[in-house]
């Protein structure tokens, strides 16, 4: 036990060193030592005090909450059957405890005792609002209600944490176990080169000959961009809009998943003296009710449905007279929409890729936020879970260390799609001990043939920035408590801000000019394909936003006004795209089968916030556009208000104390080329 990596939690964790065979014992021995800190805190000779309940009790249940995310982060990035026997032997015992500890009754007065007393209202204000908020977590996790009702929600988050475990592993190997191998690169005419070299790749690493074509996205997008077998765009597509469906493998459907998850938060909103599950879900949100966001959200789409029209218009416009394609199908709306930007812009997102070398693009970035917010990167050494993962520390003008963070860029087999951050350690000072923050941040970029630079598309550029602005929310806090430090305490519908905030800076040109350099000549992109960029930046951004404007709106009014025990959530999404979608989609479309988001990611009636964090960013990078894009003076005054502020205040207070008034949504409209000239 004394060499369990799991339970070496003071310094960085040594990832090469963790196996399954060490998860149950440190796991075990953390839950056991968080109950025992649990019963001292609760005990009656222990007084009602922020520090002898909440810091103590804090610094337990960190350390559980530490070893149990680095498990579930190595089941998102190395997945294994070995692993995830004993991940998911483990999840109803971590579960069950913290659902115990948010309805602990004595935990619950001690913390009312807490802000009855005469010390609360001379308490420092972020403490204060802990306090607050925990008192709200313990409502709603049910802690106020009678032992019986109390009971059966724990049951209940119980049975929806291994429901949403089972829907990712269904979704993850749903996409792994399709495949298409082509003995010849005829039927691929019109793909890239890298693309054909990593399909070859693909299909050696299996054992195989020919071209191997997968269903994960750097393998999927590129055949729908570039194939001009259009048999073959049909086939992959319908393969992959159906997956973990009743039209694949039985065994992974995640149909019957989905519709106990529906019907298990409806009953735990009831429970809980809400009228559905978006109520719920909103508690903890800037928006105040499901009715709001919904006319937030038509109101968009009124905005944007026009542009949408004409976007879908001209498109079928184009592969009719263009491409010979009458009718046009789900399957060709990649492919027309390049053919259609490259002749409308004269360029191909091949062509902007060459441009976009992985190392200029980091050293980029890395100068850009240095000169932003006063602060310096620099690669570091740890220990890592796979060889291409890099590790980095950022310090302060005077070398002092602040935080540091792993990025892991490249998609494999055994990790799950998409892109994201999270925190490895949280920011806090105990007995006079800074703990500095640390992140790990994933992407799922192509990875480059043995020889071959590294290189990025735009829209994986944009991916980039957007989860580094994640992680520089997380890690340049400077809040000392760790329960509101970094994204801690941030409502939910806020925490995209910073992120969809950076991906504004890809298209400035001062920043363009520091992040890109050609892999063959060491060229910085040309001011003239910048320029067609820009002309194409809003290209089907009326088709964007409905798309977007579609899954939030469907996941809202899944959770607020659908019944789970009568209705059919395919009729729901069908009646929803009758109102939002333009583009075709075909019966059989399963989207909401891998819609990990709201079903197994934690944006359950909170998709929206996507939209409303890009009202924020758009208008909070307007203030940037006023006084130069990459501005000190405006990047301290974001340090200072926004990132460093975590959870310590709401996001409002943090965001009119940056831009002097409340937001807008007249920038993000200007910005995607829906506004009046």
């Amino acid at each position: 036990m004394e060499k369990n990596p799991l339970l070496q939690l003071d310094g960085l964790l040594d990832w090469k060193a963790i196996t399954p065979e060490h998860v149950k014992p440190a796991i075990t021995q953390l839950l056991h030592e968080a109950e025992g800190t649990l019963a001292q805190v609760t005990s009656e000779d222990t007084p009602a005090d922020f520090d002898a309940v909440e810091e103590t009790l804090l610094t337990s249940t960190l350390r559980l909450s530490r070893a149990w995310g680095a498990v579930g982060h190595l089941m998102s990035v190395n997945d294994s059957e070995a692993l995830r026997k004993v991940f998911n032997e483990m999840l109803p015992v971590v579960t069950n405890f913290w659902v115990s500890l948010s309805q602990n009754e004595k935990l619950f007065e001690k913390f009312k005792a807490i802000r009855d007393s005469e010390a609360f209202a001379s308490m420092p204000p972020v403490r204060r609002k802990i306090v607050n908020d925990e008192l709200r977590d313990f409502r709603l996790a049910g802690a106020a209600l009678p032992p019986g009702k109390r009971l059966e929600v724990k049951a209940l988050e119980e049975r929806l944490s291994t429901l949403s475990q089972k829907f990712s592993e269904n979704l993850l190997d749903a996409t792994n176990a399709w495949e298409k191998v082509l003995p010849d690169a005829t039927r691929l005419e019109g793909i890239p080169s890298d693309t054909l070299a990593l399909y070859q790749a693909s299909a050696a690493q299996k054992g195989k000959t020919g071209y191997r074509i997968t269903l994960q996205f750097p393998s999927y997008l590129p055949l729908m961009q570039y194939a001009r077998d259009r048999r073959l765009r049909e086939e992959v597509y319908r393969a992959f809009t159906t997956r973990a469906s009743e039209l694949g493998p039985v065994q992974f459907d995640n149909t019957p998943v989905i519709r106990e998850i529906l019907k298990l938060r409806k009953k735990e909103a009831g429970l809980l003296g809400f009228g559905n599950y978006a109520e719920l879900s909103l508690a903890t949100k800037m928006a105040d009710t499901p009715q709001q966001v919904i006319r937030f959200l038509r109101d968009l789409n009124e905005k944007s449905r026009p542009y949408a029209l004409r976007d879908i218009e001209e498109l079928r416009s184009f592969a009719k007279e263009s491409l010979g394609i009458a009718n046009l199908e789900p399957w060709d709306i990649a492919y027309a929409s390049e053919k259609l930007r490259q002749a409308k812009y004269d360029y191909s997102d091949e062509e902007v890729k060459h441009y976009f070398t992985q190392d200029a693009v980091f050293s980029g970035l890395f100068k850009m936020v240095e000169k932003l917010y006063g602060i310096h990167i620099r690669e570091d050494k740890a220990s890592v879970w796979d060889p291409d993962v890099r590790f980095f520390r950022i310090e302060d003008s005077r070398g002092q260390l602040l935080a540091q963070f792993y990025f892991d860029l490249y998609a494999r087999a055994s990790k799950r799609g998409g892109a994201w951050m999270d925190g490895d350690r949280t920011r806090r000072l105990y007995k006079g001990r800074l703990e500095t923050p640390i992140a790990y941040q994933v992407c799922n970029f192509t990875k480059p043939a043995a020889g071959r630079p590294a290189t990025m598309t735009h829209d994986e550029v944009q991916t980039l920035f957007h989860e580094f602005g994640h992680g520089l929310h997380h890690m340049l806090t400077r809040v000392d408590e760790a329960a509101v430090s970094g994204i801690s305490g941030v409502e939910w519908d806020a925490v995209e801000m910073p992120s969809q905030f950076m991906e504004n800076f890809c298209w400035d040109w001062s920043v363009i000019q520091s992040i890109s350099r050609h892999d063959v000549t060491g060229q910085p992109l040309p001011r003239a394909l910048f320029d067609k960029m820009i002309a194409a930046k809003n290209f089907e951004s009326g088709m964007a936003m409905v798309r977007q404007l579609e899954f939030a709106l469907f996941d809202m009014l899944l959770h607020s006004e659908f019944d789970p025990e009568k209705d059919d959530f395919m009729q729901l999404l069908e009646k929803v795209r009758r109102e939002v979608c333009v583009i075709p989609v075909i019966p059989e479309n399963r989207f909401p089968m891998s819609f990990s988001h709201i079903f197994a990611g934690g944006y359950a009636a909170g998709y929206y916030s996507y939209k409303w964090a890009e009202v924020l960013s758009a208008d909070a990078f307007s203030m940037f556009e006023e006084h130069g894009v990459v501005s000190p003076e405006i990047g301290r005054r974001w340090l200072d208000e926004v990132l460093s502020r975590g959870g310590s205040r709401p996001a409002m207070e943090s965001f009119i104390a940056f831009r002097g008034r409340r937001p807008t949504p007249d920038a993000l409209l200007r910005l995607s080329g829906m506004a009046d000239k």
